[in-house]
């Protein structure tokens, strides 16, 4: 059922207005520049667009993968970035060099990425454990950044018994943050069981003095309203639910604007903005295969719930051309509705209940020995 819009107060990320206050979680590999513009054109270029996460080392070392990703189409504005890194020093050297090469027009700092291959380093959502280094990183970028607003994404925690938000929430007010968005889960929840938006109302009691954005579980835009509804957030931002999907940021400005209009597209539009996506990728990577090779991923996500068949699944899959991607897709029935139950859970859903960590991360909050550069990964992802 359609629900009502609730008066939405402005929010406010430093000198930009998002309103509606719908953002573009980070994802790595998929909110690259061309997700990002299928996603902008549908809000009718409403909302903030965070690109994937970039690492630090990498930016401050300018490796080649790393400078591409941070392109903006020159009618993105706001320009968003995300960061991840674990050693104050490169931090404030890559958002400094964002500053001195007008890169960027915000910093988002991750705090909230649950992959081992990142915690298993002290880094991403286990690194808010560490007080005093979340503090030394976070007293880097506010000071970098000059008039560059920045803002942090973090979890509840490592798991229940070591949650860390509320002091994490605080550490960003003390040292300049401009927002905080809390994904409602701990890393050991990694995507799995179901989101804690009370830990989200609890975060905006504890830090009124920053907008707070709420995160987890939002598959559609009702579920949006009812989250600012349920939680007082500020915003909201959106990762899973628009995979496949970036119709949704349309459904999310109606809804936030008090119109009832939803997208419900036939497979018909779907394999249109399908071609689009493919497109896209292959022009801002520059060869036409490789696009369509990156795009291979999205395509279970963007025909879930339509009735395809397991051999045309499995050809799409393994597509390597614009012209082979559209002949295949107007093999469909293309008359097709949208699928009941097509607005739910999409993405990885699974639990993963074993965090890695280094040894002896948990054993003092505030002896951060040993954690260096050498956890910052030499690539971007994750």
């Amino acid at each position: 059922m359609t629900t009502l819009a609730p008066a939405l107060p402005q929010l406010r990320i430093g000198p930009h207005t998002v309103q509606p206050p719908v953002v573009l979680a980070p994802m790595a590999g998929i909110t690259n520049a061309p997700f990002r513009t299928l996603c902008r054109e549908f809000s009718g270029g409403k909302g903030l667009f965070v690109s994937e996460m970039i690492t630090t080392r990498a930016l401050v070392e300018r490796n080649e993968k790393t400078m591409q990703l941070i392109h903006f189409d020159a009618t993105e504005t706001p320009r968003s970035i995300q960061l991840y890194g674990v050693d104050p020093v490169t931090v404030g050297k890559a958002v400094r060099m964002i500053v001195d090469e007008d890169l960027a027009d915000h910093i988002d700092l991750n705090f909230g990425c649950p992959v081992p291959k990142v915690t298993r380093k002290g880094g991403g959502s286990a690194l808010p454990y560490k007080r005093p280094l979340l503090r030394a990183i976070l007293k880097e970028a506010v000071s970098g950044a000059g008039d560059l607003p920045v803002t942090i994404k973090m979890r509840k925690g490592i798991d229940d018994d070591h949650l860390t938000f509320l002091d994490a929430g605080r550490i960003a007010v003390e040292e300049g943050v401009t927002a905080v968005a809390l994904h409602g889960r701990t890393t050991a929840q990694h995507y799995g069981g179901t989101a804690d938006w009370d830990a989200i109302a609890r975060l905006k009691e504890h830090v009124p003095e920053i907008p707070v954005l709420g995160n987890g579980d939002i598959w559609c835009a009702d579920d949006a309203l009812r989250m600012m509804r349920e939680t007082g957030c500020d915003g909201v931002v959106v990762g899973r639910g628009c995979l496949g999907r970036p119709w949704l940021f349309a459904d999310l400005v109606n809804a936030m604007e008090g119109r009832e209009a939803r997208h419900t597209p036939t497979l018909r539009v779907v394999a249109d903005v399908m071609v689009r996506h493919a497109t896209l990728l292959g022009e801002w990577i520059g060869d036409e295969a490789r696009g369509v090779i990156d795009f291979r991923k999205h395509v279970a996500w963007y025909l879930k719930g339509f009735a395809v068949g397991s051999e045309m699944r499995k050809k799409l899959a393994i597509t390597s051309s614009l012209e082979e991607l559209s002949g295949q897709l107007h093999e469909l029935e293309l008359d097709q509705p949208w699928p009941d139950g097509a607005d739910g859970p999409r993405g990885r859903t699974s639990g993963n209940n074993r965090v890695v960590l280094p040894d002896g991360w948990l054993k003092d909050p505030y002896d951060c020995a040993g954690v260096g550069a050498d956890a910052e990964l030499d690539t971007s992802g994750g």
